[in-house]
């Protein structure tokens, strides 16, 4: 739970680790969270265990209802929970707002018009969005925001559902340093690592590089424990030794065993994936990036999904080479 310092909280975690040292949260404040999804569910439950008062919103009524009950059952206060009808509702009274939705699409329809959370939102409020989106989005919604008086963060995050669960996500932002100062205290109640990355589009940026990265990595594992399964070897000791070693990396020592033992059925889709994989394209394109590997990385997820793997994990890659 958390801790207060004067009138000001410390979340949960940033006490212990920082001591006499810590890090002042923002003032005690009402907080909103749209997008009651495998990441914004646990994520607003941080930001209720933290000591908030939290409002949530989810297209579907019965999971942001759900959410008030499971929050109330880890023991936060029942008369800080509520939830609204609209992105709007769930936003008013709000000094910060956090969203978690599919797409640009998604984000649009919930920041904007009458019942968007910018028309529930005062002058100098918040809004944080964790969705990965476009870079082009971003910049729009930080436009849109600011002529109203309302500040825009980009903040996509990694680390997947286990990473939101744990509260351990890796938060990259993009935004004015001053809003960000005022937001990463809030934000840390779910992340270990939270870091502006540069003017708004910034963060959405960054994890463009995140999943470039990744795709190009899980292709050569999917090669690699493949190959090693056909040579006869025990893929587990494998994977013990060379772990150890220059090959070692978060999907491997995550990934490694599941993709030997052809278990895929958790963790982050393929249908995301080539979601966040098009809007890396689309960004290569307008500012003249050459991507061969990760294109071709995007067509092997599309026969993934030929195969039926819209939902299993994107370690899930080395299907098609079995």
């Amino acid at each position: 739970m958390a801790r207060y310092n004067g009138a000001y909280k410390v979340t949960e975690g940033l006490w212990d680790r920082f001591g006499d040292k810590r890090v002042v949260d923002a003032p005690i404040s009402e907080a909103g969270f749209i997008g009651m999804g495998v990441m914004g569910y646990p994520m607003a439950g941080h930001l209720a265990k933290a000591g908030h008062q939290v409002s949530v919103f989810n297209r579907t009524a019965a999971k942001a209802a759900a959410w008030q009950t499971d929050a109330q059952e880890a023991g936060c206060d029942a008369g800080h929970l509520s939830a609204g009808n609209t992105p709007r509702e769930a936003a008013q009274g709000a000094q910060i707002v956090m969203a978690c939705v599919g797409n640009d699409d998604d984000l649009r329809a919930i920041c904007l018009g009458a019942d968007g959370a910018f028309a529930g939102m005062a002058a100098g409020s918040i809004f944080v969005d964790h969705t990965t989106a476009s870079a082009e989005v971003a910049r729009e919604l930080y436009q849109a925001a600011k002529q109203l008086g309302i500040a825009f963060i980009d903040a996509p995050v990694s680390g997947g559902q286990a990473g939101a669960q744990n509260g351990a996500l890796t938060v990259m932002c993009g935004g004015d340093a001053a809003v960000f100062d005022q937001a990463k205290p809030v934000i840390a109640c779910f992340a270990k690592a939270v870091t502006l990355m540069g003017d708004s589009g910034a963060g959405q940026l960054t994890k463009m590089v995140n999943q470039i990265a990744i795709a190009g990595l899980l292709q050569g594992l999917s090669e690699a424990v493949a190959f090693g399964q056909r040579a006869g070897l025990d893929m587990n000791t494998v994977i013990d030794v060379i772990g150890k070693g220059a090959a070692q990396s978060w999907q491997m020592d995550n990934r490694g065993r599941t993709m030997a033992e052809d278990k895929f059925d958790f963790g982050f889709a393929v249908d995301w994936m080539r979601k966040d994989l098009g809007l890396v394209m689309y960004e290569a394109k307008r500012n003249g990036a050459r991507l061969p590997v990760t294109a071709l990385v995007d067509q092997f997820y599309a026969d993934v999904q030929q195969l039926g793997g819209n939902r299993w994990d994107t370690s899930s890659l080395i299907k098609r080479i079995r």
